[in-house]
């Protein structure tokens, strides 16, 4: 079989299933592992897809981002470990910001501490929140349908009103050179915004989030602790030297 008539078949079946494993492709390919493994660099230096352990996947645009439903039922035993983690940083009497997002979502049914007071943008959340008893305020302004997220100038002066204890702050991208990163512009103006009005600023990010860079840039690496359900290995020696972490 020609390489280009593998290039082809390969990106067909990543159209299609979004993620495809290697075992897969050299069993469809009816090709060597050496072979389909070069193929996936090459496609990879091309930009049409993403090597990822034991396979590839779609290359996202950067800009380009899921929508709440899409992202709830992927890595939810990673955003369990997360959010378990993240709910331990909580102290009684705390007035604390909660970013909209699913790994953020995943910290509220472990929350114990007592008398808090917690300000968000995620609907979602603010329900959550208000079934567990926990005082909690909705920021107003423009409502993102798809994400659930309240974003905007009206967001923003809502913010102003606030001073928090804590911040925990949801990304699409952790990577040593570019920072904590999202495919929203206005969204991380809210981010960046939560972090500066906080003592303290945690990320929350599941392993998945590693190396990966969107549109928009959050912040430093060292302006938060990340917390994690783990991290990969090759992030690990680098991701230590920027900033502190907690593990799951």
């Amino acid at each position: 079989m020609l390489t280009e008539e593998r290039y082809r078949i390969i990106l067909q079946r990543l159209q299609v299933s979004g993620i495809v494993k290697l075992q897969e492709l050299v069993e469809l390919l009816g090709t060597s592992e050496s072979t389909v493994r070069r193929d996936l660099i090459d496609l990879e230096s091309q930009h049409l897809l993403k090597r990822v352990h034991g396979g590839a996947s779609l290359l996202h645009r950067r800009s380009e981002e899921p929508g709440m439903e899409e992202k709830t039922f992927k890595n939810v035993q990673q955003k369990n470990t997360v959010g378990r983690a993240a709910a331990d940083q909580l102290r009684d009497g705390e007035c604390i910001y909660i970013d909209a997002g699913t790994t953020t979502l995943a910290m509220i049914p472990f929350i114990e501490a007592q008398n808090i007071t917690v300000v968000t943008n995620g609907l979602s959340h603010v329900e959550a929140l208000v079934s567990k008893n926990i005082r909690a305020y909705l920021l107003g302004g423009m409502m993102k349908s798809h994400t659930k997220a309240v974003i905007g100038s009206i967001a923003l002066q809502n913010m102003d009103n606030f001073r928090f204890d804590k911040a925990f702050i949801g990304t699409n991208g952790v990577n040593t050179e570019f920072g904590f990163t999202t495919p929203d512009p206005e969204e991380a103006l809210i981010k960046r915004r939560a972090r500066q009005l906080s003592e303290r600023s945690y990320v929350l990010a599941d392993a998945s989030k590693f190396g990966e860079v969107a549109f928009a840039k959050l912040f430093d690496l060292k302006e938060a602790t990340i917390i994690t359900d783990s991290i990969p290995e090759r992030w690990r020696k680098p991701i230590f030297e920027k900033t502190k972490i907690i593990e799951g």
